[in-house]
């Protein structure tokens, strides 16, 4: 006799509800942090049931980069700069595509440089939003893919700058990220929300 479907998944059903008058800030900070994927041994867990469907958003854990492989920062135009997230395929194999337009407002060689190694490599972000929390665009499952453009402007009131734009299917809207994070200036704590805090030794 087959096993009774409702009995094999614990229900993952949750109340949304919202304070009037709470606040909700819109975009995303000004400094992200990148590494190629080839430089993470370990990544975060995703939560699951029994039945292996994913079930929070919020990753446990931290990652875990080879030796001498550090995250790097990229600082943005934060006003336009934008996080979003659209659904892609169909039940029950939907995901989520992450879209990330990241503007950095240099166009000189050091951005030039950056446009030659992301627009041929498979990499993960981590951004923070407004309200302090960071989140993962790139997923250990399936290949980001980065597009960077460079404009120099018109005439003398034109802007100049370098936009990377990332796709990033995922399981979910970019998963919250609270572990830490090894850089060129130390390892930072991201839990918690807020700028990151330094791990002390």
């Amino acid at each position: 006799m087959p096993t009774n479907i409702n009995t094999c998944f614990t229900p993952l059903q949750r109340s949304l509800g919202w304070c009037q008058g709470q606040p909700v800030l819109p975009g995303i900070r000004r400094r992200l942090y990148y590494t190629s994927k080839q430089n993470i041994v370990q990544w975060p867990a995703y939560s699951t049931d029994q039945g292996g469907r994913y079930a929070f958003a919020t990753t446990t854990g931290n990652f875990v980069l080879k030796a001498d492989a550090y995250w790097h920062y990229i600082d943005i135009l934060a006003e336009k700069s934008t996080l979003t997230s659209d659904p892609q395929g169909e039940a029950p194999s939907q995901t989520q595509l992450n879209k990330l337009t990241a503007v950095h407002p240099g166009v000189g060689q050091e951005a030039s440089s950056l446009a030659c190694y992301l627009n041929n490599s498979d990499n993960v972000f981590i951004v923070q939003d407004m309200s302090g929390f960071w989140r993962i665009v790139g997923s250990r499952f399936y290949e980001t893919k980065t597009t960077v453009t460079q404009d120099n402007g018109q005439g003398v009131t034109g802007t100049a700058g370098t936009t990377v734009n990332v796709e990033a299917t995922d399981i979910c809207p970019s998963p919250f990220y609270q572990g830490t994070i090894l850089t060129e200036e130390g390892e930072f704590s991201l839990a918690g929300g807020g700028a990151p805090a330094v791990v002390e030794p």
